[in-house]
């Protein structure tokens, strides 16, 4: 691995003999704010790009995660699991950590468990949840902030993934999103969902043996549908 002056492309997570090129199909990847989840730069564009990071070849992003939201992104050189993962019909849990303006309370956490409507249409049910302590430190850059009001942390899980999807939804109840964090991706087999333990914002693993198995073995299951 070719090592840098900073922490992105020297980011391979630290304690791991990196693998073969053959093992490595799927990434798991910290994406840290301020990133594109593409390879190539946008022409003016002030935001990074995965190359900063990832100097592995022939792996894609499965799905996205905006520039100024943060978390675990998947990569993968399978096309055939790049699409599995992504379909709206398979109903991949996906949980955010977010950061809102405002306390949260149980009417708007109800609304989003509920659904909201969002460009005219109505959201599927969420899984939401308050979190009574900040998950997280500080961002860097730090979040915009008033002094007068107060901000909170809640815990949020989808099974679909529009546009900006999130930060539509707390808008609508009222609560504007100030940052937002990707924990985890649930490959639905009721094994431990793939998440951002161990990787620091900019570093990335590739999938261990196990989670190679699983995420195999979603190529030959039959849909669940959530339509």
């Amino acid at each position: 691995m070719r090592e840098g002056k900073d922490y992105k492309l020297a980011s391979y997570c630290r304690g791991q003999r990196p693998p073969t090129k053959r093992a490595l199909t799927t990434l798991l990847l910290h994406k840290p704010y301020g990133v594109l989840s593409q390879f190539t730069p946008e022409p003016l564009s002030q935001w990074g790009t995965l190359a900063e990071f990832i100097p592995i070849p022939g792996v894609y992003p499965v799905g996205r995660l905006d520039a100024d939201s943060e978390g675990l992104l998947l990569l993968t050189a399978n096309g055939r699991l790049q699409a599995r993962l992504t379909q709206p019909r398979w109903g991949h849990w996906r949980t955010y950590q977010v950061q809102v303006e405002g306390e949260a309370n149980e009417t708007q956490l109800n609304a989003l468990r509920n659904g909201v409507c969002i460009q005219q249409q109505p959201t599927l049910p969420a899984r939401v949840k308050r979190l009574n302590a900040p998950p997280w430190g500080p961002r860097v850059p730090p979040i915009r902030s008033r002094l007068t009001i107060p901000t909170s942390w809640i815990e949020l899980s989808l099974q679909e993934g529009r546009n900006r999807q999130v930060r539509r939804m707390t808008a609508a109840v009222g609560l504007p999103t100030l940052r937002l964090i990707r924990i985890s991706i649930d490959l639905n087999d009721g094994q431990p969902a793939l998440n951002l333990f161990g990787l620091s914002p900019g570093q990335w693993r590739h999938a261990n043996q196990e989670e190679q198995r699983r995420l195999g073995k979603l190529l030959f299951q039959p849909s669940t549908s959530i339509s």
